[in-house]
């Protein structure tokens, strides 16, 4: 009896390497908004694992916990309220194209040397927390072009910022807004 042919062996064999070598592997996330998450996930500090669902071994962050996606598996929704977290909101977020909601957390108010604070054209909504207000060192506020609504503080900075800093948010209401949407209780 002949041995058998080698050379189809070895092609296969190599082929299977080859596909090997080269197939995603199973803990990359081939989703970019996952890896926009887990990348801003490394920017924060999170003393209370509120974050630990958000797992880069996981293509979909759509069963990550304080995550809200639509009907395609786009992220819209980040819900970071009340969360004890605190950290760098970097450039990450901005892909996240389908974002629709995102608030300004409360916990911001710790951040009692913070200067500027640029918000500006994103898709923000809720209200301003008027726990903001108490942030003396704050100098520039740009919250324009966002969904914000409710009344805005008017202690501490919030007494010198102009119109400019909270334009574009057709649910704003404050003394410096006298005339536009009256206050939401909804918001």
């Amino acid at each position: 009896m002949a041995p058998p042919p080698l050379l189809p062996i070895v092609s296969s064999l190599v082929v299977v390497v080859l596909l090997l070598l080269f197939a995603p592997s199973p803990t990359t996330s081939t989703n970019s908004e996952g890896e926009a998450l887990h990348a801003l996930r490394t920017r924060l500090s999170d003393p209370t694992n509120v974050l630990q669902s958000w797992d880069p071994t996981l293509v979909n962050p759509c069963t990550w916990f304080h995550v809200t996606c639509n009907d395609r598996n786009r992220v819209i929704r980040l819900d970071l309220g009340n969360s004890n977290i605190s950290g760098t909101l970097g450039p990450e977020l901005g892909r996240l194209e389908h974002l629709q909601y995102l608030e300004i957390p409360k916990s911001f108010a710790k951040l009692k040397s913070l200067r500027f604070l640029r918000l500006n054209n994103n898709k923000l909504t809720g209200s301003i927390p008027r726990e903001l207000a108490s942030l003396s060192n704050l100098k520039v506020l740009d919250l324009s072009n966002n969904d914000l609504c409710g009344t805005i503080p008017t202690d501490g900075p919030f007494s010198t910022f102009t119109l400019q800093s909270f334009e574009n948010n057709s649910r704003l209401n404050g003394p410096e807004l006298q005339g536009l949407v009256p206050y939401d209780f909804g918001c």
